[in-house]
């Protein structure tokens, strides 16, 4: 059975894919991109090629690439580098996952098929599965994430009995809001030592009080310094800070995603706070148009998430 060095827990960054303004991925960017995460923000564990990475925007081969310099780069920096192998062609994911064992990432993970979709649990299992013995020595991790796949088949009834199908399964990343769901995860899992990584942000804290062993989140990328803070607060059991840390990374959730927040958004604010050039998303995804930016880098600044000198004092708005 396939065991990582430890298990994959904490913050763990879905990383953007830079590129230029021509649509190409810009590689050059990626080295500065692993020192920044792991200087500024205190995250060390990258998901690759995700959602917030386009993954499936790029080609087979950019895909290949693009893992290939995350392991490269970030080699003796970070921790745990999980590569995201999904695809619609079982065979492709197959390859993918193979050339991700080759580089050697630290773990593999895969959404469901989305265009002719399994239509029950042994069906999805059984593609799960073909994936998982491409890499039998990586561990496994399936991706759920039921809005954008539309396959609305519950995590806790994925998980029932997978590991006898699926000796490498090593735990799930949960992009959903149903803490039912989840909760029954850890609930009928505890005698298994999974990985149960939530994947909605700006509920992190309750899912870590449901048993959220970590999480993954484009927003670790830019806030992932302030997470940390939560983090911390919880398991020192001061959990009126945990909540402050919470309400204070919601509120700026909360605001840009009422001006339409994605991929696109994401990338132009991880280039305000980390200063590292993200570029443009690839269509069909449009660029995130300027009067968003300026209204999100109030919004960090008003948040004390940018450290600029004209920032006032004492701002009520102010996380501290």
């Amino acid at each position: 059975m396939a065991s990582p060095k430890r298990r994959l827990q904490g913050l763990v960054a879905a990383t953007i894919t830079p590129m230029t303004e021509h649509g190409e991925i810009n590689f050059s960017v990626i080295g500065q991109y692993v020192d920044y995460l792991v200087e500024e923000q205190g995250v060390k564990n990258i998901f690759v090629n995700g959602t917030t990475g386009e993954g499936l925007s790029l080609s087979i081969s950019e895909r290949c690439r693009v893992a290939e310099e995350w392991v490269t780069r970030g080699r003796n920096k970070l921790d745990q580098i999980v590569i995201h192998v999904g695809a619609l062609s079982l065979k492709e994911s197959q390859e993918l996952a193979q050339h991700a064992a080759k580089i050697g990432a630290d773990g593999i993970a895969v959404i469901a098929p989305f265009f002719l979709k399994p239509w029950n649990k042994d069906i999805l299992v059984n593609f799960l599965k073909e994936v998982a013995a491409a890499a039998p020595a990586l561990p496994f991790y399936y991706y759920h994430i039921p809005a954008l796949t539309g396959v609305k088949i519950r995590a806790e009834e994925l998980l029932d009995g997978i590991q006898e199908k699926i000796p490498t399964f090593q735990g799930l990343k949960f992009s959903d809001t149903d803490l039912l769901d989840f909760g029954q995860c850890v609930d009928q899992n505890r005698q298994r030592q999974f990985a149960f990584l939530f994947g909605v942000d700006e509920q992190l804290l309750s899912a870590l009080v449901m048993g959220a062993t970590g999480a993954v989140g484009s927003t670790y990328n830019y806030l992932g310094k302030k997470t940390n803070q939560m983090l911390e607060a919880f398991e020192r059991k001061d959990f009126s800070s945990a909540l402050n840390y919470q309400f204070c990374i919601q509120r700026f959730i909360n605001f840009v995603v009422k001006l339409g927040f994605g991929v696109s958004q994401t990338k132009a604010v991880m280039t305000l706070v980390s200063g590292i050039p993200m570029g443009p998303p690839r269509l069909p995804l449009q660029k995130a148009s300027r009067e968003f930016t300026d209204h999100a880098e109030a919004k960090l600044k008003s948040l004390d998430f940018l450290s600029f000198t004209d920032l006032k004092d004492g701002n009520l708005e102010a996380c501290s």
